[in-house]
């Protein structure tokens, strides 16, 4: 029986192999790797707690840009020079960065997308 704090775990057999069907964010978690942050939820004012808020939507911006690199934790922290434990912290939206550190990764992840994204051609036709 599943409680509020289980996630229900389905199974089915494909090929006469029995497979386990689980949440996303549970297997997220099995996996190790952090889901983003909940958002705030709003104060009775309707607005949103600032600091709190611009935590999480960094720590969105990082996990977004990292896994669309295809990176680990660990490869981010290496290729930026911080700690893993301070990019975890930062991705779990349990800490407020100074700007340098916000800088340092931002680099990284700017030069392998400048590395990786393909060449466009300018739209101009050339003037003779």
């Amino acid at each position: 029986m599943a409680t509020s704090e289980s996630p229900v775990i389905q199974t089915v057999v494909l090929g006469g192999e029995r497979f386990v069907i689980l949440p996303e964010a549970e297997f997220a978690r099995l996996q190790g790797e952090p889901m983003e942050p909940e958002l705030p939820a709003a104060l009775p004012d309707g607005n949103y707690p600032a600091v709190e808020t611009a935590r999480l939507l960094l720590a969105r911006d990082l996990i977004r840009s990292r896994r669309a690199l295809g990176w680990s934790q660990a490869e981010l922290a290496r290729r930026a020079g911080v700690r893993v434990e301070t990019l975890d912290r930062l991705e779990r939206g349990t800490h407020s960065p100074n700007v340098a550190i916000v800088d340092k990764l931002d680099r990284a992840l700017k030069a392998s997308e400048t590395r990786t994204a393909p060449a466009k051609r300018s739209a101009r036709k050339a003037v003779k």
